[in-house]
């Protein structure tokens, strides 16, 4: 059985809600390891980056229209003595669908665990 086009797996959803809170910190966009790292405390997670899966989650959710992406500035890159990374950035689709999956980016704690009650 195939999925709908608009039907969210867990961790695309986990890497919207982490792409909200990282772009509400940086508007200039983020990386892919660093959205590895914000969902880094979900354990299956965890292991569906660590086989490529977020590489292939990511460009699914950018062909669906829910991420856009871009290369920096490779001076960038070089001024910091690394290769030069592909950003993203949540589009208004993106942003609407953690409301339609009936969760909010707070749900998200993004490697912080909630406080106790």
């Amino acid at each position: 059985m195939r999925r709908r086009l608009d039907e969210l797996l867990p961790l695309e959803l986990d890497i919207i809600i982490a792409g909200c809170r990282l772009n509400a910190a940086d508007p200039l966009g983020f990386y892919g390891f660093a959205i590895a790292q914000a969902i880094a405390t979900d354990q299956s997670t965890r292991l569906l980056t660590a086989h490529g899966t977020l590489y292939k989650a990511l460009r699914r959710l950018e062909s669906r229209g829910y991420l856009e992406s871009w290369w920096e500035d490779p001076d960038r890159g070089l001024e910091e003595g690394r290769p030069r990374r592909r950003l993203y950035k949540v589009t208004a689709k993106g942003v609407s669908s953690v409301a339609i999956a009936g969760t909010t980016i707070d749900d998200f704690h993004g490697g912080e665990q909630p406080a106790p009650a």
